[in-house]
């Protein structure tokens, strides 16, 4: 086994309060197989007894003495101290001087231990005789059997070997036995020396069967004697030996034998001639060969210290185990006697004595930190003995493992000092700490291999750091951290991200009290030993959290009101964590720079603006799916009569809106250019579907194709009689018919003009949102200026609500006009052609007039205002009445061959256009004004104002128009006038206009023009 190798675990030798502390510490002196503690106990006291027999109290001659030391050097306490060979070593067995009773102990007083309150101090019987020895009683009853009957007379203090019998539960027949063994074997050698007894094959020689209860129990006895001498001799022993020694192989024999029966030990028993052949020659070896004066029996490692550990339990009060006799001098000085036999010198009784104060304070439950303390201070003498040169190896070998076994045991609890301690029991940590610096130095400087064996487990960066605590207080508070997982039952199987966001803020709340416990309890002890030690439990916590809200936000892809606040606590507990380094790094040299450094900060702003930016894009992306789907689905009937708007604007409006709140609620402070992204992210998509909802056609596809110019034909005979003959049959024209419907018109509105009215109405719906949507805008405190604004922000300003949809206004403002055009076109042109500009004025003026249209127009329009939302009837109507008044245009001036006018005819159709402008002025209760619709019909009203003049000068003016249009300025003879292009836009100077008049006039001399100036052709009839 090399120097550093550990033993395996060895049951405590006192009853064990505290199972899972006693479980951690490894016994370090190795497990005899076959032995337990009570086996070791009962050698103890055999040998101890006899090593102790010539001493007062054991069958010696006087009383021991106790030392009593001067007043001037007592106290209440006991805490006397001195130096030298003498006390100056604590633990040392020292006979003290004088006579007297023992009232303080040099031992206690230095290892700071307490004095028990009793009065007086030694243990007292009350008797009426002396103390038993062997001469004092028969054989097979106990001394106090002897004089326990007897009358008291006094109390008498206990002598030290009654003391000791009663310590180590030895029972009085168990003890007769051993005084009779003793008797029996120095007869006429009262001299001999103890260490020359081998004791297990004097009371094997010398003890009967008859002398215990059954055979049995001698049997048991009897083993357990052999069994020593096996362990001390064949596989412990202090000298070694040789695998071929004959007396090692009869002996093992021998003692395998006994296992089945009892052996006998008589004095012609062959088999006790041969055992006691063997002892005694196994016993006398040297390592050299030499003669020897001394019998290895009990010496052997680790044999040695297994009886002399159960002897230096003694000391410990069985009524109070926590507590040391206060004659522990007087036992230890004692007890020093056995060392010839054990083969224990000082530096190894300093060692076990050390590892008995530590191993009591943990089987005791840890209740009493003197002993604690006591074996930290012993750790001081163990540390003078490991310098000396003259140090065995088998000494390092139990220093290295017994360290080892203290050190290990120690840094587990420091390792987890928050599981461990508390306020009340800080005290027990303070000695601990201390303790393990101890013991590591020893390790380090003094046993070699240690380091190296350190190395290879990957200790390096604690032990080349110089300071242990530090990895204590990251290891305790990683663990107080995993603990409050597990308390909180925090997995990775947790599937609601609600539910974890509730965990991780519950955990927030529990680290910020961790710190403040570590501030408050631990950190005021470790910063003996470590300058920024709360420093450095604030990072570890705050990696540890880190680390949590790293995968948190993996996991939550999605910014959410939940993952906010998650975020917020977690820059509430990285602020006070922060807080909690800084003030712990005030005395530091670098200010705790360096520590800070370790702690990789949450960015939980950055975090947040990133999220957000990466929920904006998601709420556009959803926006452009619905758009999409718009597209595809939308029917354009009214979602219902209540919402006479399309369902897809329904959808994509409260879209933004729900988008626009879910972003002003976030509870963070918002960057005006963020705001501005959303913002012009919602624009562009409202402005992809106001496109959308315009793209209607045009107005150009319900205007009727431009008839060729013509000239008149006068009206044929044939024609007149046809007329006359129509009206005796009953034959109806087209304008009686139309003359009649007049009296009970109808709507007209085709389910197309319909759907436009629909989308005039989704536009004026989208138009009006946009306020609520500014004003929400203008409301949201939360938004801040951005540090560098951009250059296409520059001229936003903060809170201006109008300047943040204006380009979709615009858009909207294009689109209804736009839409409202194309509904009027369609509805003047399409859906009233057969009333209007299908029949007005067809034949000839008298008979188709424009009455009929109007009832129709009348009840298209209030159709109109039944179905156009109230703001968005005046455009509607307006370029309803536009539409209209080009219809009446182009029946005067592109009506084609069904139409002709004469000048008588201007009269007739001045009324019609009065009736017509009359009945915009009227309609809707005044949703357009008189002027509106007197600025509309000027146009309209030159044209007919052409009508009523002349051919001639009809004629004259063309000829002057249309030499100033094309630049000839006046007509030379034998030029022609240049025939002017179609513009579409009439007035009554334009000489396309004036042509179309003369084309129209039913007369001899604009017939005569016409066909002399442009060769135009007759109408065919």
């Amino acid at each position: 086994m090399g120097p550093l190798a550990l033993s395996s675990t060895q049951p405590s030798p006192r009853a064990d309060p505290e199972p899972e502390a006693s479980a951690d510490l490894a016994w370090p002196f190795g497990k005899l197989e076959g032995l337990d503690r009570d086996d070791f106990r009962e050698a103890a006291y055999e040998i101890f007894f006899t090593a102790c027999r010539s001493s007062p109290g054991f069958g010696g001659r006087s009383a021991i003495t106790y030392y009593n030391p001067p007043s001037d050097e007592r106290d209440g306490n006991g805490s006397g101290s001195g130096s030298g060979s003498g006390f100056g070593q604590p633990g040392s067995p020292v006979k003290p001087p004088g006579v007297g009773m023992a009232v303080t102990s040099r031992v206690k007083s230095t290892l700071g231990l307490k004095m028990l309150k009793r009065s007086p101090s030694r243990r007292t019987s009350s008797v009426g005789a002396a103390p038993s020895s062997p001469n004092g009683s028969g054989s097979g009853s106990s001394p106090r059997s002897a004089f326990s009957s007897l009358p008291a007379r006094h109390r008498r203090p206990l002598t030290s070997a009654e003391i000791m019998r009663q310590q180590m539960r030895v029972t009085e027949q168990s003890d007769n036995r051993l005084r009779k063994t003793l008797m029996r074997t120095l007869v006429g050698q009262m001299g001999r020396r103890a260490e020359t007894i081998i004791l297990p094959l004097e009371l094997l020689r010398h003890l009967k069967p008859s002398e215990f209860n059954d055979a049995q129990e001698y049997h048991f006895w009897q083993k357990r004697q052999l069994k020593l001498l096996e362990a001390g001799l064949l596989l412990h022993p202090s000298v070694p030996l040789e695998k071929s020694n004959e007396f090692a192989t009869r002996l093992r024999d021998i003692i395998q034998a006994s296992e089945l029966k009892a052996i006998d030990t008589g004095k012609n028993s062959e088999t006790m001639k041969s055992l006691v052949n063997c002892i005694v020659s196994l016993s006398w070896r040297s390592a050299d060969g030499s003669p020897t004066d001394v019998c290895h029996w009990a010496d052997g490692y680790p044999v040695n210290v297994h009886i002399y550990s159960a002897l230096l339990n003694s000391i410990f009060d069985i009524k109070d185990e926590t507590l040391v006799l206060d004659e522990v001098d007087e036992l230890l000085e004692l007890m020093k006697k056995t060392w010839s036999t054990l083969g224990i010198n000082r530096p190894i009784h300093n060692l076990c004595f050390t590892w008995l104060l530590f191993e009591h304070f943990i089987v005791t439950g840890q209740v009493e930190t003197d002993l604690l303390g006591a074996s930290l201070t012993m750790l001081v003498e163990v540390a003078n003995d490991a310098k000396k040169v003259d140090r065995e190896p088998l000494y390092m070998k139990m220093l290295a493992s017994v360290l080892t076994s203290m050190k290990m045991w120690s840094e587990k609890r420091l390792l987890d000092y928050h599981r461990n301690f508390n306020r009340g029991t800080i005290g027990l940590m303070e000695n601990i700490v201390p303790l393990v610096f101890s013991a590591t130095k020893i390790l380090e400087e003094d046993i070699p291999g240690y380091l190296a064996l350190e190395l290879e487990k990957g200790e390096t960066a604690e032990i080349s750091a110089g300071n242990r605590v530090d990895y204590y207080v990251r290891s305790s508070m990683k663990n107080a951290f995993a603990k409050i997982l597990k308390d909180g039952a925090v997995n990775g199987n947790i599937v609601e991200m609600e539910e974890a966001s509730e965990v991780l803020i519950k955990l927030a709340n529990k680290t910020e009290r961790l710190a403040a416990i570590e501030k408050d309890i631990f950190s005021p002890l470790l910063k003996k030993w470590h300058p920024i030690a709360a420093g450095v439990a604030a990072v570890t916590l705050h990696t540890c959290y880190g680390t949590l809200l790293k995968q948190y936000l993996v996991a939550a892809s999605v910014l959410t009101e939940e993952t906010t606040t998650v975020l917020q606590r977690a820059g509430k507990l990285e602020k006070a964590l922060v807080q909690m380094v800084v003030e712990d790094s005030v005395e530091c040299e670098d200010g705790g720079k360096a520590i800070v450094r370790e702690m990789v900060p949450y960015e939980v702003d950055s975090v947040i603006l990133n999220r957000l930016k990466q929920w904006i894009q998601e709420i556009l992306k959803k926006g452009k799916e619905l758009f999409l789907r718009a597209k595809e689905t939308e029917t354009w009937n009214p979602k219902s009569k209540t919402e006479p708007y399309a369902h897809s604007a329904v959808e994509l409006m409260k879209h933004v809106k729900e988008s626009l709140d879910s972003f002003l609620q976030t509870p963070v402070n918002i960057p005006q250019d963020l705001v501005h992204d959303l913002t012009d992210g919602l624009e562009h998509l409202l402005r992809d579907y106001i496109t959308f909802v315009a793209s209607c056609g045009s107005k150009q596809s319900y205007l009727p194709i431009m008839p060729p110019l013509t000239r008149c034909s006068q009206e044929t005979k044939f024609a007149k009689l046809w007329k006359r003959a129509a009206c005796s049959v009953g034959m109806e024209d087209p304008s009686y018919n139309m003359s009649n419907e007049g009296n009970h018109p109808r709507p007209s509105t085709s389910r197309g003009t319909q759907r436009l009215y629909i989308r005039l109405n989704t536009l004026h719906y989208l138009n009006s949102l946009l306020n609520s949507l500014d004003k929400t805008l203008s409301l949201a405190c939360q938004i801040v200026p951005s540090p560098r604004s951009r250059l296409n922000n520059r001229n936003r300003k903060l809170g201006d609500s109008s300047s943040n949809f204006d380009h979709t206004r615009s858009t909207i403002q294009v689109a209804t006009q736009h839409v409202s055009e194309v509904a009027a076109y369609r509805l003047i042109f399409l859906d009233s052609n057969s009333v209007f500009y299908g029949s007005l004025y067809v034949g000839d003026v008298a008979n188709a007039r424009i009455r009929p249209a109007l009832g129709t127009l009348k009840q298209n329009l209030a159709l109109l205002c039944a179905i156009v939302t109230e703001r968005a009837q005046p455009l509607a109507l307006k370029e309803v009445m536009r539409a209209s008044f080009e219809a009446f245009l182009m029946v005067l001036l592109a009506g084609g061959s069904s139409r002709v006018f004469s000048r008588a005819d201007h009269q007739m159709i001045e009324e019609d256009f009065d009736s017509l402008k009359k009945m915009f002025c009227t309609c809707g209760e005044g949703l357009i004004v008189e002027d509106a619709v007197s600025l509309e019909a000027e146009t309209v009203e030159g044209v007919v104002a052409l009508m009523s003049q002349s051919t001639e000068q009809l004629v004259e003016d063309f000829s002057i128009v249309a030499c100033e249009a094309s630049g000839m300025g006046v007509v030379s003879a034998g030029q022609k006038l240049p025939m002017p292009p179609t513009t579409g836009r009439w007035n009554r100077s334009d000489p396309n206009t004036i042509l179309r008049v003369i084309c129209y006039r039913n007369d001899q001399a604009a017939n005569h023009f016409l066909k002399r100036t442009f060769q135009l052709a007759k109408r065919r009839g």
